[in-house]
């Protein structure tokens, strides 16, 4: 059993945990699943809404095929077998921002059917099942004002188009959901057809957890919903599965139902008993013909993928010679990954990747920024690190030169001309400073002789006297001839 894969602790016995994520995740597109109302997010309330999202009779929907192609290529990016013939359902139910009184979605037909995505948690490998990929139209959002008390509808998303991804119960431990979670995301973004925002919505999970005995059959298990953070995810899944494990240890039963999680505790809350499938009466769209996909298109589509990102972790292992915690780190987002690839382009890999993680991703870090923020281009630093490679600043100055890159934006070169930072490389000028700095020291000179550690004390001098700007390598090699050290 793996470091993620540890049994819970209860009082009367150990305990497995058993989750399963249901990933809304909104397709990258201009416009609506049915309508040609704008899909953008930011509108005021009510601006991006159709007749057919409003719902007024006689409106039908039009499907509209890019979504279809996002969610075809999405299922590639998951390994996941693409089914040639899918068809829409309405799944039934009322709520105020669901004007039709009901949601147009796929139940047993689904357009992608099932696939894999390998996770890495704790340095170990674990695969989880996709069960299926459908897609479907979002609802609209129900805004509550307390004082007075009203409701109000904001139909923008009503018609948005979402694919839900349904996974296999094969997580264990809230490290694993976060890990899938994140996994996810990556991918979705690799392909472009989620942007993963999930502060706006844009990519939201429903947890499912359930607890047992080591090689029991299955618990009850409940729905937490709408969780739109990694962290939260996690969180969840810890309180629910203690919370269970508390409940059965005290001789109660877990009820089925759907449950909401509460950020500032942490803590899940009961929303409403779970449905069960036939509750929402499908039935299959009257409005929409069955999807008959060309298999020449879907391979077309395939053909066109990006590289993705564990085929591209590997890539930089056996290309740049990268660790695999490093190779991980770089192409977990795209963004980051070609920031990288046009940083070592022509350059040490593994110099370019310590440049890159400890000090821009610092920088990045402590500024609150994205990579795509960030004031210091990948050729910018790329320059940086010639200026070291070619011996015209040393890693101390560079340092300080990255730091007036990453304040003005401005090219390395540039600041080393004009601020007079270029490396002392005359060993006749680093010899007389040497030497001047043995004949003011004359106690710590003979005490080198007897404690060698004290030779550091002598650089760190010479490094001062010159600003920083004497080569390294030529203060250490005259140092040790004018000492005596070996």
């Amino acid at each position: 059993m793996t470091e993620s894969r540890k049994l819970l602790k209860g009082e009367t016995g150990d305990w497995e945990v058993v989750i399963g994520l249901e990933v809304h995740a909104q397709v990258s597109s201009k416009s609506k699943l049915f309508s040609g109302a704008s899909a953008q997010y930011g509108a005021g309330p009510n601006e991006n809404v159709s007749l057919v999202d409003a719902a007024m009779p006689g409106m039908l929907p039009v499907i509209n095929r890019y979504c279809v192609e996002q969610a075809v290529k999405t299922g590639l990016g998951l390994n996941a077998k693409i089914n040639q013939w899918s068809r829409f359902d309405r799944k039934n139910y009322f709520y105020p921002d669901l004007p039709q009184g009901y949601q147009i979605s796929q139940y047993k037909d689904p357009i992608v059917g099932e696939g894999e995505v390998e996770v890495e948690v704790d340095g170990q490998e674990i695969t989880v099942g996709i069960e299926r990929l459908h897609l479907e139209q979002d609802a609209g959002k129900s805004i509550h004002d307390l004082s007075p008390k009203e409701s109000y509808v904001d139909l923008n998303r009503s018609g948005v188009a979402l694919m839900e991804i349904v996974s296999r119960p094969d997580m264990r431990s809230a490290d694993e959901a976060a890990a899938y979670f994140t996994k996810l995301r990556t991918i979705l973004r690799y392909l472009g057809t989620c942007d993963g925002n999930m502060e706006e919505g844009s990519m939201r999970a429903d947890v499912n957890v359930s607890v047992r005995r080591p090689g029991e059959p299955y618990g009850t298990r409940t729905e937490t919903k709408n969780i739109n953070s990694i962290r939260y995810v996690k969180q969840a899944v810890e309180y629910e599965a203690r919370r269970q494990i508390e409940v059965i240890e005290r001789g109660g039963k877990i009820d089925q139902e759907t449950r909401l999680f509460n950020v500032a505790t942490g803590e899940t809350r009961t929303m409403r008993s779970k449905e069960d499938a036939h509750d929402y009466r499908y039935f299959p769209d009257p409005d929409l013909l069955p999807l008959e996909l060309d298999p020449a298109w879907v391979e077309e589509i395939r053909k066109g993928l990006p590289e993705l990102p564990d085929a591209k972790k590997h890539r930089f292992m056996s290309d740049y010679g990268l660790s695999l915690y490093d190779a991980a780190v770089l192409s977990q987002e795209r963004a980051k990954a070609d920031y990288f690839e046009t940083l070592a382009e022509g350059r040490d890999g593994k110099l370019a990747s310590n440049w890159l993680t400890t000090e821009l991703f610092g920088a990045l870090n402590k500024a609150g920024k994205e990579i795509e923020q960030s004031p210091i281009s990948a050729v910018q630093l790329g320059k940086l690190i010639d200026l070291i490679a070619d011996k015209t600043i040393s890693g101390r100055i560079a340092k300080d030169v990255f730091a007036i890159m990453f304040e003005t934006g401005a090219d390395p070169d540039k600041i080393v001309e004009e601020r007079g930072l270029k490396q002392v490389t005359d060993t006749g000028a680093i010899e007389a400073a040497i030497d001047a700095i043995i004949a003011a020291n004359p106690e710590q000179v003979a005490q080198v002789k007897e404690k060698p550690k004290t030779f550091g004390w002598f650089v760190g001098q010479v490094m001062k006297s010159t600003g920083g700007k004497a080569n390294p390598q030529a203060v250490n090699e005259l140092l040790k001839k004018k000492l005596g050290v070996e």
